[in-house]
């Protein structure tokens, strides 16, 4: 069971009302994730800039920025922290309009440990939001760390390569970094780097792993190379019952390759702390 974050607020008051609480039944809403460090956000913008898209989608306005830079301060205040891992979630209100959560928990410390993943035959519905409404994502993840992997890898049955469960990644073929072009969530770790690192983004399958020296996944959490891709389990939980179009002999392996790895860790800590 998920132990429940430490301090809940909807716009700035505590979570206790059964009014509130309710909003956050209907699995209808968006959201975003970040590490806070000092009171301080990576990207920041980057992560208002996701809320407002997606709350004019699905709310058909945008968000007040200022209030919810406000929330996360006064949150933060509240809870006595200065560090945190952060969400801000959006929920429809039953009286009309919508209502805006913060929740923080303990910050996450970052150790870059090399990934295993295996691939299953799913890709998320509207990925280009962040949306609530994950149960596939923690399905298939749950069932790949049953089976000794790291994450779950999103494809088309027929082997088109998305993201990962909750991360993006990221390929390299000694001269490209390749970013697969299925429709995916471009995650705030992601567009940091894409701005920072020469990269592509092109159609990449199962059957293409081959063709790659080195592979990464990234999100809020952090980065870390990946070391193994495997097809999924033909017909078992992880698969969809779908036969993929391939990971030939089982998977692929792939050698941590330590300057890109330097490359890809320096860009991401040259990234500025935006103030809250």
């Amino acid at each position: 069971m998920t132990t429940p974050p430490p301090h809940i607020e909807f716009d700035g008051s505590p979570a206790s009302e059964p009014a509130l609480l309710a909003s956050t039944m209907t699995g209808y809403g968006h959201f975003t994730a970040a590490q806070v460090r000092d009171g301080r956000v990576q990207g920041l913008d980057l992560h208002l800039d996701r809320l407002d898209r997606a709350n004019r989608e699905l709310f058909g306005e945008g968000i007040d920025r200022d209030h919810v830079r406000a929330l996360l301060r006064g949150a933060l205040e509240a809870a006595g922290r200065r560090d945190a891992a952060a969400r801000v979630y959006v929920y429809p209100d039953l009286a009309g309009g919508a209502r805006t959560a913060v929740t923080l928990r303990e910050p996450y410390t970052h150790v870059p440990t090399p990934q295993r993943l295996r691939s299953v035959a799913y890709w998320r519905p509207v990925p280009h939001i962040k949306h609530l409404g994950g149960f596939a994502q923690t399905y298939f993840g749950d069932a790949v760390r049953r089976e000794g992997f790291d994450e779950a890898l999103l494809t088309s049955p027929d082997g088109e390569i998305a993201e990962g469960a909750v991360t993006n990644i990221a390929f390299w073929d000694g001269t490209s970094l390749v970013w697969p072009s299925a429709p995916c969530l471009h995650g705030i770790t992601m567009t940091l780097l894409e701005r920072r690192l020469d990269s592509v983004l092109r159609r990449v399958t199962l059957n293409d792993l081959t063709d790659f020296r080195a592979a990464f996944v990234t999100n809020s959490r952090g980065i870390s190379p990946v070391t193994r891709i495997e097809g999924p389990t033909s017909g078992g939980p992880a698969s969809g019952g779908v036969e993929s179009g391939g990971v030939e002999s089982g998977g692929v392996d792939f050698e941590v390759d330590e300057k890109l790895m330097d490359r890809v860790y320096a860009a991401y800590a040259s990234v500025p702390w935006d103030e809250l």
